[in-house]
């Protein structure tokens, strides 16, 4: 039987039925399912909102009146759908600012909508603001500052209680949450219940994140939790909407916090570009907005980014492997202002434009390396428009090269390639060729690709493209070249 067994295989290799070749072993930590589906998301917005939109703070001291929130035309339809109109698929909205002010009628706090005019204190902006993206089909995230200057047991054990009962009741009351923003700003100077101190903690051991973030995996266990150090995903070190032109997705979390001085310092250079061997996926989260200020003040209202910068800030955000946080601050209204609601749709017209085509899809794939020749990683799976599916070499093969013919002379300006994440990042340096005068001219490279890499060119007109691996950890497993043209 064994013989017989070894002569049907011979006959299937001669007949050029290679026997199947396994898939390869993900490369360093991978991200989890939660993980790949916030990856999907590239771009949504966060609302600062409370006190501080009328105060013209930025951080409020936990002083201010409850009156003093009192938006005059408060309409969460409106912000919702000036975020759609942006492309934004999510809203995170700060819940809880540093003052202690609660934009809900939290049964543990007397500071908060429950006793500001607005509604006759019968309101609840969270409410209102998650109903919004339930109904519009965008995505509702929570903001809960660690930190409350109000609070008169903040820096207490007691303060502990406080929050894990506030984080219950946001993600009990409001439906699915996509994400869960921790703020990294703990302890200082405040009101706290009027006894006017400074009152500092430790971030590492004061909140208890072990337990504090059961919570969260109980009651929404699909959320993804943004810290400076995750464990979902990460600050990206600055808020101006750049990540490093290096960028990896992984980090390693042990012993890394902000603003301890030490060899594991979660610094804002290492945030930026992860770490290249880092024993964790920490992908990054840039958050910037799209004003000066982070609130709503008066006076930038001509201060607005146009959608040139949004869309400089795309480039070097989600283009370089992040998802970005872009915060859309409602005025005193209680709505978006007509000039970020134009940036935002003008940046999206854009984008859509030139994505709305992808110039590569269908192209005739090649590749010097196929894993196993199995056709499961052959090299047109880089244009056939599934993400499920990828070009993989074998794996002792870590540089190798794919060329795309197209139908027909195309022109592009952008170039998108993506890894297949569920195997990891594995690539460490690529370029880009045109075929152009009877050779090959490269017209871009960069280092790490990760979710998304995407390299704006000067408008290239060819029949060819190359794309070269030029180093790597683990053999690459590349799930789409795209080329695009930008209006």
């Amino acid at each position: 039987m064994k013989t017989i067994l070894c002569n049907v295989l011979s006959l299937l290799c001669l007949s050029g039925f290679a026997t199947a070749a396994e898939p390869p072993l993900p490369y360093g930590p991978v991200p989890s399912p939660r993980q790949l589906a916030w990856h999907g998301l590239d771009a949504y917005g966060f609302l600062h909102f409370g006190p501080n939109t009328f105060t013209g703070k930025e951080w409020g001291y936990g002083d201010e009146a409850e009156t003093v929130f009192a938006p005059t035309d408060f309409d969460a339809e409106q912000i919702v759908l000036a975020a759609k109109a942006g492309g934004l698929r999510g809203l995170v909205i700060t819940c809880k600012h540093h003052d202690g002010f609660c934009l809900w009628p939290s049964k543990y706090t007397e500071h908060s909508v429950k006793n500001s005019p607005w509604q006759q204190g019968k309101g609840d902006v969270v409410k209102e603001i998650s109903d919004a993206c339930r109904k519009h089909g965008l995505k509702f995230g929570v903001y809960l500052s660690p930190w409350d200057r109000n609070y008169k047991d903040y820096g207490q054990p007691e303060y502990l209680t406080y929050y894990r009962n506030q984080l219950r009741e946001l993600l009990t009351n409001y439906g699915p949450i996509f994400e869960l923003w921790l703020d990294g700003a703990n302890g200082g100077d405040g009101y706290y219940g009027g006894a006017r101190t400074t009152r500092k903690i430790d971030n590492r051991t004061y909140y208890d994140w072990d337990n504090t973030l059961k919570i969260v995996r109980e009651l929404q266990p699909d959320a993804s939790v943004f810290s400076d150090n995750g464990p979902e995903c990460r600050w990206i070190g600055n808020e101006v909407g750049c990540a490093g032109e290096t960028c990896w997705s992984t980090l390693t979390r042990s012993n890394k916090w902000p603003g301890v001085v030490s060899a594991g310092a979660c610094t804002a250079a290492l945030l930026n570009t992860g770490e290249r061997d880092g024993a964790d996926w920490v992908p990054g989260e840039s958050c910037v907005s799209i004003r000066p200020g982070w609130f709503y003040h008066t006076d930038q209202d001509d201060k607005v980014k146009s959608a040139a910068e949004l869309l400089k800030i795309y480039y070097e955000t989600v283009g370089r492997g992040c998802n970005l946080i872009l915060n859309l601050p409602p005025d005193r209204r209680g709505r978006i202002h007509d000039n970020d609601a134009k940036a935002l749709a003008e940046w999206r017209r854009v984008l859509d434009a030139t994505f709305a085509s992808d110039l590569a899809r269908g192209a005739t794939a090649t590749a010097d390396h196929t894993r196993g020749e199995d056709a499961r990683f052959a090299p047109g799976k880089v244009v056939d428009g599934d993400g499920k599916t990828y070009w993989a070499t074998d794996d002792a093969v870590k540089t190798a090269e794919l060329v795309l013919a197209l139908d027909k002379p195309a022109t592009f300006n952008v170039v998108r390639v993506r890894e297949y994440l569920p195997l990891g990042q594995r690539v460490d340096g690529f370029a880009v060729d045109a075929w152009q005068d009877g050779k090959w001219t490269e017209i871009a490279a960069a280092t790490s690709i990760g979710n998304q890499r995407l390299l704006r060119t000067p408008a290239i007109t060819t029949s060819k493209v190359r794309l070269r691996i030029t180093k790597a950890a683990a053999c690459p497993a590349i799930s789409e070249v795209g080329l695009f043209r930008a209006p």
